[in-house]
């Protein structure tokens, strides 16, 4: 995808996710699943993103949670916090640089201190990659005044 058409769907995308949603996890438009029905906890156990499934399916804070597995869906149970998104799991460099919400894609993610952040496409990853630590900080500053 050239750059002014990536360009382009980012800021449609972010337009349209911040004027609908007024949820703090991302679900997408006509879905209830975190994180596209991907499994938080297998970024962490096993190191890549892994789909869930309706069965071990878990809601927490009014979104649909899906895991691979009884353990994750248990380990997610016992400290949601531990494995869910930051920023909701929201684009984190979008949260950072453009103080905005835009969609996070499962496939584009990084732990970094133990914590789960998602990136929008490959693009904005090798942006958010450039520099993670000031990206964090400023994210952790404008996610609060977003909500």
């Amino acid at each position: 995808m050239n750059k002014l058409l990536r360009i382009t769907t980012l800021f449609l995308l972010t337009v349209c996710t911040h004027s609908f949603a007024d949820d703090h996890i991302y679900t997408g438009w006509f879905s209830s699943k975190a994180v596209s029905g991907y499994d938080t906890v297998a970024y962490f156990t096993e190191g890549k993103p892994v789909k869930g499934s309706a069965k071990y399916k878990f809601e927490y804070l009014d979104v649909e949670w899906y895991f691979s597995s009884g353990e994750h869906l248990n380990l997610f149970k016992e400290n949601p916090e531990k494995y869910m998104p930051q920023y909701g799991g929201f684009c984190a460099w979008a949260v950072a640089a453009k103080k905005t919400r835009a969609p996070g894609d499962p496939d584009y993610w990084k732990i970094v201190d133990n914590k789960l952040y998602l990136n929008y496409d490959r693009g904005v990853q090798d942006q958010w990659n450039k520099g993670i630590p000031g990206f964090i900080k400023a994210a952790d500053k404008y996610w609060p005044e977003m909500n």
